[in-house]
């Protein structure tokens, strides 16, 4: 037997609907909507920037801006400032090989080398391993600190003015280091002729070399730079 439908049942009239939820009357200047009244809205106040901080520049910085710059145009002929060679970077770097039987001898020097520049140096291991030295790869051998901007100028500024003038018998240092590119390396046989480093407390004498990385792209521009700059250069 076939089962028999369902009739939908018919309702008569509409199905109610929600209410529809009234929206907040929009707020309008110097109009009352309602019992309460309106005030103006205040003007957004814009996101105050935050102000930019310029970085003091060291005596010997403002020297190179004021002085220096001016000199090296006026001797090579640049027409633009930018072409100017600038000290761009000081990197200084030592190794210990009493490492290899004792790290604190080079945690020690780590120590004093963060004295002198006032920037904590990263430690450097070596790449080969050599049987002869019993050297092998991975091995802390050395420390270096890179110095940019305010400190690299104040190192320098310390260096030829305190630190050279103490080492005994010094006549200058020599104008035949350069590698060319116009960059230039200068080797320390003691630490202790940095005033800050306490000859007291120093384990070990251990030099370091200096070099000096700069935008120029003779060594003649280089040298001429770093003499404006204060280095004592041999027999100028």
């Amino acid at each position: 037997m076939e089962e028999k439908k369902e009739k939908p049942v018919k309702i008569e009239g509409k199905i109610p609907r929600k209410p529809k939820k009234e929206k907040p009357a929009k707020k309008v200047e110097g109009e009352e909507i309602g019992e309460v009244a309106i005030e103006a809205e205040t003007k957004k106040t814009k996101k105050e920037k935050r102000p930019i901080l310029k970085r003091q520049h060291t005596t010997l910085e403002a020297y190179y801006l004021n002085k220096c710059v001016d000199a090296l145009k006026e001797k090579f002929g640049y027409k633009n400032r930018m072409q100017v060679p600038r000290l761009e970077k000081i990197v200084i770097n030592t190794s210990v090989k009493e490492a290899l039987q004792d790290i604190k001898v080079l945690e020690n020097i780590a120590d004093e080398i963060a004295l002198i520049t006032g920037q904590r140096p990263v430690f450097t291991k070596a790449k080969k391993s050599i049987a002869n030295f019993k050297l092998r790869a991975g091995v802390k051998i050395g420390a270096m600190v890179t110095l940019r901007g305010g400190r690299m100028y104040e190192f320098m500024n310390r260096l030829v003015n305190i630190a050279l003038p103490r080492v005994r018998d010094f006549k200058g240092v020599s104008p035949k280091s350069f590698d060319g590119c116009g960059n230039y390396t200068l080797g320390l046989t003691e630490q202790i002729i940095f005033p800050e480093i306490n000859f007291d407390k120093v384990q070990k004498v251990n030099g370091m070399n200096v070099t000096f990385v700069t935008t120029a792209k003779s060594d003649e521009e280089a040298r001429e730079l770093l003499r404006l700059l204060g280095m004592p250069f041999r027999g100028q």
